[in-house]
Formats: structure tokens, sequence, C-alpha cells
């Protein structure tokens, strides 16, 4: 029998199903920019997968997204990663990562790979290694206008327009894009991260190509989904097989 409650964390941006802890470690789920725990995970169906398969569910609003907080000053975020560390259990979790989600995963794994049983990360590759601030700033400012001619930014653009999210949305994700100090990845920051990692990324993601990543993680295994772009990946059954697979949760 699963049981809801909240974890001692910051009210409004969390979400915990806890299952028998004997049975295996809770699954921390992480969305990525400018969506929110429930439209990811809970909206297409990982949720109830996973509670079918007897796994406790940690699920996280990212600062900035869905019901946590929504500061609008870009120091705010400074240390975004904080804040999804704050409602780890004592226990190692798994976790899967979306995105922004995967970066932050990724980010304190290697910082605490105590904590971390496997990780599932999708919507990253290449990318890790390439950051361009130009390209950061322009889907800030096309947050913050709702407006972009160019396809992919028109995409970030129309974001915070989806689901009827508050007013502020449009200045808090723009903050968040803004953030100072990103966090710099490296072959030698990511060999610390020793659990084994399954990277999935579809062959029309941008993020692409996984080589970077999967040469630098010690233990990683790469899962292709043909014909999926960036956006589609959440949705996709493939990302949703492969993990529950990987984390040996699939429905009982």
């Amino acid at each position: 029998m699963l049981r809801a409650h909240r974890p001692t964390c910051p009210p409004g941006d969390s979400f915990r199903e806890v299952a028998d802890p004997q049975v295996s470690p809770d699954v921390l789920l992480v969305h990525g920019f400018g969506t929110s725990f429930a439209a990811t995970w809970r909206h297409n169906g990982w949720v109830d997968l996973l509670a079918d398969a007897g796994r406790g569910v940690i699920g996280v609003d990212l600062l900035g997204h869905g019901t946590a907080p929504k500061p609008t000053d870009p120091e705010d975020y400074r240390d975004l990663e904080s804040h999804v560390f704050a409602v780890l259990p004592g226990d190692p979790v798994d976790a899967v990562g979306f995105s922004a989600g995967a970066m932050t995963v990724l980010w304190l794994a290697a910082h605490h790979p105590e904590r971390f049983r496997r990780i599932v990360v999708a919507g990253v590759g290449a990318n890790l290694f390439e950051r361009d601030p130009a390209r950061g700033q322009a889907i800030a400012e096309a947050v913050r206008t709702g407006t972009a001619d160019d396809p992919e930014l028109r995409y970030f653009a129309d974001l915070p327009e989806v689901g009827g999210v508050d007013p502020d949305a449009r200045a808090a994700l723009a903050a968040f894009m803004s953030r100072p100090d990103h966090r710099a990845f490296t072959p030698h920051l990511l060999a610390r991260l020793t659990v084994p990692v399954l990277v999935v990324l579809g062959d029309r993601d941008f993020a692409g190509p996984a080589d970077p990543l999967i040469d630098a993680l010690p233990d990683a295994t790469l899962c292709n989904l043909r014909g999926v772009d960036h956006f589609a990946t959440p949705k996709d059954f493939g990302f949703l097989d492969a993990a529950l697979s990987f984390l040996d949760a699939q429905p009982l």
C-alpha cells in the first residue's frame, strides 16, 4: 500500500509517494526547463507505472517551475542543485532526469555518488560540454517576451502559455535561464560519478550526439530513440521502457 506525504523541504515544490523501503529505493524524478513534475512525469504515466512496480517516487519542481517558488532575480538561481538535494532521503535513490533535470542529477551525483544507486538521464549529450551563453540568453529573451522567429526558440516562447500558468512564470523562467555560475561539466568531473548511468537520447535531439557524455562516464549505457526529438522525449514509450528496465522497475 502506497502512502503520500510531504518531505521536510520548502512547501509547494515536491511530492513523495513512498513504497516499502525493503523492496527497492525511491525514484527521484527531475523535469526539464519550462515544465514541471506533474506535466513531465505524472501526466505521461511515469508515477503510476513506478507505483505499479512498487517503487516510491520523489517528484521535485525545480525552482521557478510548477508549484515551486518563482523568484525573478537570476541570482536566486545560482545554487539551483541544493534545492533538489534538500529533498533526498538518507538512503540512496534511483534518479531519472530530463534536460535541465538531467544536468541537475548529474551534478549532484558527481558530487554525492553515495546518494544514488542508478541514474537515467535523457535529453543531454554533447551539449553538456558545449554550453552557448548567447543561446541561453536568446532562450531567456524568447521566454520573457513570448516572441521568437526561430522555430526552436518559438517553442520556448510558448512555454509559459501552456497550462494556464501564473503571470510571473515568464519572468521566473527568464531568470532561471539567466542565472549566474552555470555549472561547467568536464570529463574529470563526470569521472567521479561511479554509479551505473543510462543515457537516453533521440536521434533528432539537438543535445546530441551522446558520445562525449558516454565516454566521460565510467559506467554508462546508451539508448538511442529513433525519430525522436528533444521535446518529444519525456512521453516517448522507448524512453519509459528503457528507464524502467534499467531501474528494474517494471510494473508487477
